[in-house]
């Protein structure tokens, strides 16, 4: 493990590289080095303006995959967030190779990350901390369902431009919690229809959310497996879920909706999202634009409020 400095932030990574190049976008004042995808990430600011530098290559200290493939993948990315473009899908200003990186700048986006993993030890080891996730999921209910809407709008743009969204999650997401606007980050797997699991029980995504065929070699993956994938999210922000609850994900590689007596909302928005996290493709709903129709039909709001 090296560490490196820039400016006032202090990162580590397994080898040593000089970011020094980085001061074209003023001075470095975030950082995110804790990555499986082998990117390190940067915030820059100058002046007024901030930018969100993700340098693939760099051998994060927990990648997942080898410098090279870290590279492929993000280049790979690029074209997709200007195929997919939404009002809250965060932007890009530029991407180029810079040997031996490969570099992509965004727009800075304000806002925290609701799965942010590199800060669970902080966590842990101050729990006088509420982490974002769990300052969400405090929110009042109809702040939260406004963010429901964004997902339901961002992915029916997503199934209408022809993709699929692969590895979408709550890390996904960034809540910012002065404006109460919502974006979307990292959708670097999404794929272009149609699109096959081929790598079996190791398919992209976290085990808290998976849909069964994302754990099954051959299985296609598509709008449905979306509608699953929005369905336990849901969940997970109405739901009550205890830490052993969440570690039956993980075992059993399943996941399973709350008992009705622990969700926030009324009995009519739970049997919506029961229906769109069904085990078989067959009894969810056919489309996102049908499962939307009944989320809204349903009116939310919950019964105690």
């Amino acid at each position: 493990m090296i560490k490196h400095k820039l400016d006032s932030i202090k990162f580590r990574l397994r080898e040593r590289h000089d970011f020094t190049w980085l001061k074209r976008y003023g001075k470095a004042f975030w950082v995110v080095d804790e990555t499986g995808s082998g990117c390190l990430c940067i915030g820059m600011k100058d002046a007024d303006k901030k930018y969100f530098c993700k340098i693939a290559g760099a051998n994060t200290i927990e990648a997942e995959v080898s410098p090279q493939e870290s590279i492929e993948i993000l280049k790979g990315a690029v074209p997709l967030y200007s195929d997919l473009r939404h009002p809250n899908l965060v932007k890009i200003v530029e991407a180029y190779d810079y040997s031996p990186f490969y570099v992509v700048v965004f727009e800075w986006t304000e806002g925290d990350c609701l799965f942010d993993h590199w800060n669970f030890e902080k966590y842990q080891k101050d729990t006088t901390i509420t982490s974002p996730k769990e300052r969400f999921l405090q929110l009042p209910v109809r702040k939260k369902l406004n963010a429901i809407d964004v997902l339901f709008s961002f992915l029916q743009n997503v199934n209408e431009k022809g993709y699929v969204a692969v590895d979408f999650y709550d890390g996904s997401i960034m809540y910012d919690f002065v404006t109460d606007q919502i974006a979307i980050c990292d959708i670097d797997f999404f794929r272009k229809a149609p699109v096959m699991n081929d790598r079996g029980t190791e398919w992209f995504g976290t085990k808290r959310l998976k849909a069964p065929e994302e754990y099954i070699k051959g299985s296609v993956i598509d709008e449905q497996t979306n509608i699953f994938t929005l369905g336990a999210l849901i969940f997970d922000f109405f739901g009550h879920f205890s830490d052993e609850d969440i570690k039956k994900r993980y075992c059993r590689n399943q996941f399973l909706p709350c008992p009705y007596p622990n969700w926030q909302l009324n009995k009519e928005s739970y049997q919506v999202a029961v229906k769109a996290v069904s085990p078989d493709k067959n009894e969810r709903y056919m489309t996102l634009d049908a499962f939307y129709t009944e989320w809204k039909r349903a009116d939310c709001i919950s019964e105690t409020e």
